[in-house]
């Protein structure tokens, strides 16, 4: 008697990119996880504010334009990334402390929807100030709330 093994769950992957070459191999890599499995791809820009800013009430009005430009741009050299492979992807901008907001978006993801599997997909990072200050794929991994694949 055979057995057929139980179908694979929906998989859900939240990539932090910032158009950045380790961001590019991250979405790459989440591209050929979903491969043969039924899921889709969360493309994520966290826009990132400095601490100056983020204690004001409202953001300047100077900055949101910017912000803005930067989405459509990342957002159109994702579509770009990702026209042939075929998944189905969003991509939604947040405001914040990058970690933070990744994981936030992951833990949504996976509260509302149980039965998926969700994981957080990033580049790690090849920037000197990192290793003394740490980076987002460190910081993902020092408390993290779902899955996380760093791609090198």
């Amino acid at each position: 008697m055979t057995i057929a093994p139980p179908p694979a769950p929906f998989l859900h992957l939240v990539v932090g990119y910032d158009g950045s070459p380790p961001a590019i191999r991250a979405l790459d890599a989440a591209v050929l996880l979903l491969q043969g499995r039924t899921g889709r791809l969360d493309v994520v820009y966290v826009t990132h504010l400095s601490g100056v800013v983020v204690e004001a009430p409202v953001a300047p009005p100077e900055m949101e334009p910017g912000f803005d430009e930067i989405e459509q741009e990342l957002r159109g050299q994702a579509a770009g990334q990702l026209r042939d492979s075929g998944a189905a992807w969003g991509f939604v901008r947040r405001v914040g402390n990058i970690t933070v907001e990744l994981s936030a978006m992951a833990t949504d993801i996976s509260d509302a929807n149980p039965g998926e599997f969700v994981m957080i997909v990033v580049g790690s990072s090849s920037s000197p100030i990192h290793r003394v200050a740490g980076s987002v794929a460190v910081g993902l991994g020092r408390h993290p709330h779902v899955p996380l694949l760093i791609v090198p």
